[in-house]
């Protein structure tokens, strides 16, 4: 059984060697970013795949006849593998979540604060020689919209309830939560801040746009460590453009990695941060468990 895991970032493999973690001696092992003709060299002979960030195209899914099983490391497999191509197929497709909720439930507030405070702008400033304080916004006591109440989602509304605000979370499916409003508009009307951590599909695509962030207090933080396109892109920046929003800090983006000509590349009521919410020693160790987990439900040898 040939197992090749096509894009083991420097980050991952610094943590399995510095943790001492188990590799399985049959797994071949690419370190770094393959190009779209070194994928196909990488997988024409595997029978499973494990990918970590690749974008795999549906074109590599009828070139390898003998691929059974991907294992995306990770949740959301559909923004990554062609899901629909892989079930034509026969291909079992893995995810492997629960990983990194607290990683990236901290990145998340990191970036709340980060946008509330104008940290970045400031820390730009005074390395320019600038002395120029800017007032920023309470987290206490302040409503926050959460969307998207699955493991990510619950963990940080515990985190925002820590610090007394006022949570309003919304979930597609109803759940047992005190903070749980059944209505996405209701829980985002007045809201100083809004956090998303839903899943991509076709349900969710675009579902925050001029409207929904119409509803919000005028002036408020939108914080992304989601998928990119769960928001119109133009919505949000004609919102940052009339001070509806009064900042966005996103772990994720429309295009990545984002090009200099990029608009939001030139703005300063943004924060970015380039897909790093889930970058942490403890939450790559876990990552690397439960993918070796799912290896290990496929009968390949440990």
């Amino acid at each position: 059984m040939v197992a090749v895991f096509v894009d083991c970032t420097q980050e991952l493999k610094a943590v399995i060697e510095r943790r001492a973690l188990p590799t399985p001696a049959g797994l071949r092992i690419n370190y770094g970013d393959p190009t779209q003709e070194e994928l196909v060299a990488l997988a024409e002979d595997a029978e499973i795949l494990c990918v970590e960030h690749t974008i795999i195209p549906a074109e590599l899914l009828q070139a390898c006849t003998k691929l059974k099983t991907i294992v995306f490391m990770g949740t959301g497999a559909g923004s990554y593998v062609p899901l629909d191509a892989a079930r034509q197929r026969g291909i079992k497709v893995l995810n492997t979540p629960g990983y990194g909720n607290i990683a990236v439930a901290e990145h998340t507030m990191a970036l709340m604060y980060a946008g509330a405070r104008k940290i970045v702008s400031m820390d730009n400033t005074v390395r320019q020689g600038l002395w120029q304080p800017r007032g920023g916004m309470q987290l206490t006591y302040s409503k926050i919209a959460v969307v998207g109440l699955g493991d990510i989602g619950l963990t940080f509304a515990s985190m925002a309830l820590s610090l007394d605000m006022d949570v309003a979370g919304w979930n597609r499916t109803p759940l047992r939560a005190p903070y749980y409003t059944p209505s996405l508009l209701d829980a985002l009307k007045g809201a100083k801040f809004l956090s998303l951590h839903l899943a991509l599909n076709e349900h969710t695509q675009g579902i925050i746009g001029a409207k929904e962030l119409g509803l919000l207090a005028p002036g408020a933080v939108v914080v992304n460590t989601a998928r990119a396109a769960l928001i119109d892109e133009h919505a949000l920046l004609n919102a940052l453009d009339s001070g509806q929003v009064g900042h966005a800090a996103l772990d994720v983006l429309w295009d990545e990695p984002l090009a200099a000509s990029n608009p939001w590349s030139s703005r300063d009521d943004v924060t970015l941060t380039p897909h790093a919410a889930y970058m942490t020693d403890e939450a790559y160790e876990e990552l690397w468990k439960r993918t070796l987990g799912a290896l290990a439900s496929t009968g390949f040898p440990a």
